[in-house]
């Protein structure tokens, strides 16, 4: 009942609200049960599944037509960055099970992250802190290289380490 209530507020209030209106949105996350920080800005057409698994901390962007499949609970890190397009999917089904049962599975992006242009993260996949997921990189495991990592490629494989300028 209440996916089907978010349904309608999403489609209603969240998807037509103005680009400027990130406050109206996050409120209206809120409402649905949603843990969000300070300055969040989310675009009128990120699709969230379910706002009462998800959790955002501070000064997060989240930009145009980026899904938020979260059958678990997803959580974003402080300063991270998920780019349009990039699709974070909880959802999978267990292939060697005759009835294809349906799992959900956690996804955490960690702080100051960046998640790029149509970047897929898979179920129970853990962004390390301080990675970039280059465009279009598909991440289905939780990788072993650590923090501060830049990944590209299908499937994503660490190319270098990241280094922010003083």
């Amino acid at each position: 009942m209440a996916r089907a209530i978010w349904g309608v507020v999403w489609a209603l209030l969240f998807r037509p609200s103005l680009r400027p209106m990130h406050v109206w949105r996050v409120g209206l996350l809120r409402l649905f049960g949603a843990r969000i920080g300070r300055q969040v800005h989310i675009h009128a057409s990120c699709r969230v599944w379910a706002p009462w698994q998800l959790e955002i901390a501070d000064r997060v962007g989240v930009g145009e037509r980026v899904i938020f499949y979260n059958m678990g609970a997803m959580r974003i890190g402080r300063e991270a960055v998920i780019s349009q397009g990039a699709h974070l999917c909880g959802g999978t089904h267990d292939y060697d099970d005759p009835r294809f049962q349906l799992m959900a599975k956690d996804i955490c992006i960690g702080e100051q992250a960046w998640i790029c242009t149509e970047a897929f993260v898979g179920p129970g996949v853990s962004v390390p802190a301080g990675c970039v997921l280059g465009a279009r990189a598909v991440m289905t495991r939780t990788p072993a290289d650590g923090a501060w990592m830049v990944y590209a490629g299908n499937p994503a494989r660490a190319i270098k380490r990241r280094r922010l300028r003083a």
